[in-house]
């Protein structure tokens, strides 16, 4: 996917620009060991109910549609992400608030150091500006966790992160879609453990070998400047 910034499909709102992720692309930690810590928090939950899989690792929609989504609790589940994700003794990384930091850059150079040392990162910004361009969430905060820091073959540096927020994308819609077409759709609650744990991965790590599904991505962070501040009351 090409990298977007704004898009009508936006809201005319700004977001860190955003790309998927290529073959040749070689973060700290790698594509291989990203996947592999991935799958195994995934196969970690499988004695949970389906559902409960499913809301632990995705935010969700009620339906295809997306009307509406089940819930808005992106930071509780950014956490509880995270965590698993984050399998050493320290745990996950939660930064400063990166719209007040008095350093940006020295903010993000704690972040590349916590991400190579296999720590996932809390990062919290406004909703219009760490989400996709297709997001139902357009105001207040959003939450999503990075997992890696790399360069581009022109040296432009991006972070690969973890957005569950089903709509963030026309391509995570539409995954979305796919996977959940018919009964699941409508009684959620009927969702068995072998079913949610299909929807996970194909969402999360997608369906080809080495590659990932539309909920993760790279974003284009400018390290140099602070987040715009969260409007908590819009």
């Amino acid at each position: 996917m090409v990298g977007f910034k704004w898009s009508p499909d936006s809201g005319g709102c700004f977001v860190i620009e955003q790309a998927y992720v290529q073959a040749g692309d070689k973060p700290t930690p790698a594509l291989k060991d990203i996947r592999d810590r991935i799958a195994k928090a995934v196969d970690a939950t499988e004695g949970s109910t389906g559902l409960k899989r499913l809301a632990c690792w995705l935010q969700m929609p009620v339906d295809s549609a997306f009307g509406k989504m089940m819930d808005s609790n992106c930071q509780g589940r950014a956490k509880e992400v995270g965590a698993l994700l984050s399998p050493g003794k320290d745990g996950l990384f939660t930064p400063a608030d990166l719209g007040s930091v008095l350093s940006a850059s020295a903010a993000w150079t704690g972040i590349d150091t916590a991400l190579k040392a296999e720590r996932a990162v809390y990062v919290n910004g406004p909703a219009e500006h760490v989400g996709g361009v297709k997001s139902k969430f357009t105001s207040g905060f959003h939450v999503i966790v990075f997992l890696a820091v790399g360069k581009d073959t022109d040296d432009r540096v991006y972070y690969l992160g973890l957005d569950p927020d089903v709509s963030a994308t026309t391509e995570s819609r539409a995954a979305w879609k796919a996977l959940v077409a018919g009964e699941p759709e409508t009684k959620p609650e009927e969702f068995t453990a072998a079913k949610s744990l299909g929807v996970v991965k194909s969402m999360i790590l997608g369906d080809e070998e080495g590659g990932f599904g539309p909920l993760v991505r790279k974003y284009y962070v400018d390290t140099t400047a602070k987040f715009p501040k969260i409007n908590r009351f819009g």
